[in-house]
């Protein structure tokens, strides 16, 4: 190979290799530009917002994780918000939603009513509930566990007089269940002022009800005591899966997934009055009934046993006619003479 060959060969290289480098730097360069740290906002000087940390429905209840605190950006910041350093997160505990917030909104002050102001049962209340407050003992009342937002079942006591005179039938009965709890003796916090929940005992209970519970339990006051049993939130969904697999649910036609969700949640916060259980006192003790006492024999009258009818029996006694004479009175078997 001639040396003129050479030379071209190694200039169109160099040219080649030329080329290659300029077209990665100018690659490099028209690149994603780099950010500028400095420039970025420092969390720790923007304004924290108070932000509910789930969807809270229309009359939910407020306890300490239902919000905390965000960053927001200070252009954004409205007069209606709740801010750090100028609101105290323990008092808002026990508030009730007034307009529906969802998840990662900020709560605004019109938006919940805070435990004594004005309309503040009546914000709690689902639509078409009712309050009834419930007297219950320091025994009955679940040692002071039991604090607004809870569900409960409320259990009958009583004693069932037979017609006989032996020990009447003792019997305890789950009337009612999934109530909800909205305030124990007008306090529907229940935090202390460490903003933790404060256990102590009440004797008044206010739960949420429907129209026709609050008539049962008016009457069942007057049958026996009261108690409370305190439910699981698994119990709860328990329920509702048993409700979805029956025939409770009726969605509608083409519902979408919202609507089908917003059905459900209704459905597990209803409360219920009906598959009740008991138990009586022969399932706690051998020694008690487990059935109403017995009607007693009725007394003979003195006409069957003077006609013959053996004592402890009670013989047949057909239509009679009365006749009076005076003031006596006979009774005359019809037929007889």
């Amino acid at each position: 190979m001639d040396a003129k060959k050479i030379v071209l060969l190694v200039g169109a290289l160099i040219i080649a290799v030329t080329t290659a480098l300029l077209a990665r730097s100018m690659l490099s360069s028209s690149g994603a530009p780099q950010v500028n740290a400095a420039a970025m906002p420092n969390e720790a000087d923007q304004p924290h917002v108070l932000v509910a940390t789930k969807a809270l429905p229309v009359g939910t209840i407020l306890d300490a994780e239902s919000f905390r605190f965000q960053p927001w950006p200070k252009d954004l910041i409205e007069q209606v918000y709740y801010l750090k350093g100028q609101a105290d997160p323990a008092k808002l505990a026990g508030s009730v939603v007034r307009s529906a917030i969802t998840a990662g909104q900020p709560l605004t002050q019109g938006g919940i009513v805070k435990p004594g102001d004005r309309g503040f049962l009546a914000a709690a209340l689902g639509p078409g509930m009712r309050a009834v407050t419930v007297p219950v003992s320091a025994q009955s009342s679940v040692a002071g566990f039991v604090f607004p937002g809870d569900r409960i079942d409320l259990v009958l006591t009583q004693s069932v007089n037979g017609g006989g005179d032996g020990d009447p039938l003792k019997v305890s009965e789950t009337i009612l269940r999934n109530l909800r709890v909205l305030a124990t003796d007008q306090r529907m916090d229940a935090m202390g002022a460490d903003g933790k929940p404060e256990v102590r005992t009440y004797s008044n209970v206010t739960i949420e009800v429907t129209p026709k519970i609050a008539e049962k339990i008016a009457v069942s006051q007057t049958i026996g005591s009261l108690s409370m049993s305190l439910r699981s939130i698994a119990d709860t969904a328990s329920d509702l899966d048993a409700a979805i697999a029956g025939t409770d649910v009726d969605l509608p036609d083409g519902a979408n997934p919202n609507t089908e969700k917003s059905i459900i949640a209704k459905l597990a916060s209803r409360p219920v009055d009906r598959g009740s259980t008991y138990s009586t006192g022969a399932d706690v003790s051998r020694y008690q009934r487990s059935s109403v006492p017995a009607k007693a024999e009725a007394p003979l009258p003195p006409m069957a046993i003077a006609n013959g009818a053996p004592m402890g029996t009670v013989a047949f006694k057909g239509p009679v006619i009365r006749v009076a004479r005076g003031t006596n009175v006979t009774e005359v078997p019809v037929g007889g003479k």
